[in-house]
C-alpha cells in the first residue's frame, strides 16, 4: 500500500486548490463577475419581458453576495496546514494499560 495519499485524501486536496483559486479570481476579477452577473440577468428580464424582474434581481443580488463572500476567502483564508496523514507502517497506538492494585498497596491484609 505504500505512502500514497488515498484518493478521497487527493479528492479533498484538490477540491481545497479549486476553491482557493476560485477565491483568488474572484478577487482579482470582482468587477467583471459583477458585471457579467448584471448582464446576464438584464438578458433574461429582457427575454422574458419584464415578468420576473424580482425575482431576477434578487439572483442578481444572491450571485454578487456569493462572489463577494468567496473573494473575501481569497482575502481572509490563510492556508490551512496540511492534514496529518497517519503512516501506514507505523504501528497502531495502543491504550495505556492498568496496573493491577494488589491489597498490600491498599494497606490490606498481606496474607490473601
Amino acid at each position: 500500500m505504500g505512502r500514497d495519499m488515498s484518493f478521497l485524501d487527493k479528492a479533498k486536496t484538490a477540491l481545497n486548490q479549486a476553491k482557493d483559486k476560485a477565491a483568488d479570481l474572484a478577487e482579482q476579477h470582482g468587477d467583471k463577475i459583477d458585471q457579467a452577473i448584471d448582464k446576464g440577468g438584464n438578458f433574461v428580464d429582457q427575454k422574458t419581458k419584464g415578468k420576473y424582474s424580482d425575482k431576477i434581481d434578487k439572483a442578481q443580488g444572491a450571485a454578487k453576495g456569493a462572489a463577494d463572500k468567496l473573494a473575501a476567502q481569497g482575502v481572509d483564508d490563510a492556508p490551512a496546514p496540511p492534514a496529518a496523514v497517519p503512516d501506514p507502517a507505523a504501528p497502531p497506538p495502543t491504550a495505556p494499560t492498568a496496573t493491577p492494585i494488589h491489597p498490600t498497596d491498599q494497606g490490606g491484609p498481606t496474607h490473601v
